[in-house]
């Protein structure tokens, strides 16, 4: 699915270098290259604060928390998404609302969200799923209306820009990843916090350090969500390239877009993902199959790896059962669990791979025509 070590070869020198530097400085813990690193990639993001936290989960976690959010209330979101999206407002003691998704991108409903609001609603947090922008402008009039923040969770979207504008910029929060999975992958956990409010970012400063400013004086019960300066100087090295990437990804779409198109399957069989804004950065290729599971062990077979994401729906994981949704209640995240396929994508897939990819879906699925 991803080739982390061919895409960081030819940084290899330059990512030792500034290891060796950061291990010689006796300084691994925020510091000068974590701050360096907020504005540099502050700058590339277009917003105006950026944060350096210790995941993408604790993004989000720490968004939650910089607002209050906590027992008694409830945040609207999709169930579509990885678990850290709903387990972090389990996790500060609110309830997670779920409303389905789009059978097209895959991202919340917004048409459906504002049934969704209740007098204990304390914020809309939509994920860009996979690299595409939510509907922000539609979503920032029914938030608009209900006078509540939006949070970003943006940890596939490095980079991806909307109608609106550049996501992370687009809620009071903005929530990134940096796993190596991700278009910009650390070398471990790491994540970012966004936000345009210098109050909002100064409240996410102080509660990544325990709640305390200044040093041992603690206004609130924060967390340890800092960012080491290891991963912080090694991103600053990765992060010039990240357009390249996300331009090879860009590609690589749209040679799978191309030939899924011509393959003349049905879509029942074959339905490659919906580009709904031009900016989507392609963290995942995600096609939508009935047949997805033997496609997937046939793909095995023939040493061509795949994933799913996400075989289970946040809304029927057992540790959210007690919410009360039955199945068949949020339909199209159900349908979507079992039909969605991920395909490599990856910046660095050869052309000659990824013909044998295509040729070997299409070759599988044209057969059960």
């Amino acid at each position: 699915m991803l080739d982390v070590v061919a895409q960081n070869e030819p940084l290899i020198d330059r990512l030792i270098e500034r290891a060796s530097e950061v291990i010689r400085s006796g300084r691994y813990i925020l510091g000068p290259e974590v701050e360096a690193f907020e504005r540099e990639v502050a700058e590339h993001l277009g917003v105006d604060h950026a944060i350096g936290v210790s995941s993408g989960t604790d993004a989000l976690l720490v968004s939650l928390m910089g607002l209050g959010i906590g027992p008694g209330d409830e945040v609207v979101t999709t169930p579509f998404s990885f678990f850290a999206t709903a387990g972090c407002i389990a996790r500060v003691g609110a309830t997670p609302v779920f409303v389905d998704i789009r059978p097209d991108t895959f991202n919340i409903d917004v048409a459906q969200v504002a049934s969704a609001i209740t007098g204990r609603t304390r914020a809309v947090l939509p994920v860009h799923l996979f690299g595409q922008a939510c509907d922000m402008k539609a979503l920032w009039e029914v938030a608009c209306q209900h006078d509540l923040p939006i949070i970003e969770d943006a940890a596939q979207a490095i980079g991806t820009t909307s109608p609106a504008g550049p996501v992370g910029k687009l809620g009071v929060y903005g929530c990134f990843s940096f796993f190596p999975s991700k278009n910009l992958g650390g070398f471990g956990d790491a994540g970012l916090v966004t936000a345009s409010d210098e109050a909002l970012a100064e409240k996410a400063r102080v509660l990544r350090a325990h709640g305390s400013k200044p040093k041992y004086h603690h206004g609130v019960v924060g967390g340890n969500f800092r960012l080491d300066a290891l991963q912080a100087a090694l991103l600053r090295v990765k992060l010039p390239a990240l357009d390249g990437w996300t331009a090879q990804r860009r590609k690589n779409a749209a040679r799978y877009d191309e030939a899924f198109a011509n393959a003349g399957l049905p879509p029942d069989l074959l339905q490659s993902p919906t580009r709904r804004f031009e900016g989507h950065i392609y963290n995942q290729y995600v096609i939508r199959s009935s047949r997805r599971d033997e496609l997937q062990a046939h793909l095995r077979e023939k040493g061509i790896a795949t994933a799913i994401y996400y075989p289970v729906p946040l809304h029927r994981q057992a540790c959210f059962q007690h919410l009360g949704y039955e199945t068949g209640s949020l339909p199209e995240a159900e349908r979507a669990s079992t039909e969605v396929l991920a395909l490599p994508i990856f910046a660095g897939l050869g052309e000659a791979q990824q013909g044998r990819i295509i040729e070997t879906v299409v070759g599988f699925l044209g057969g059960s025509r």
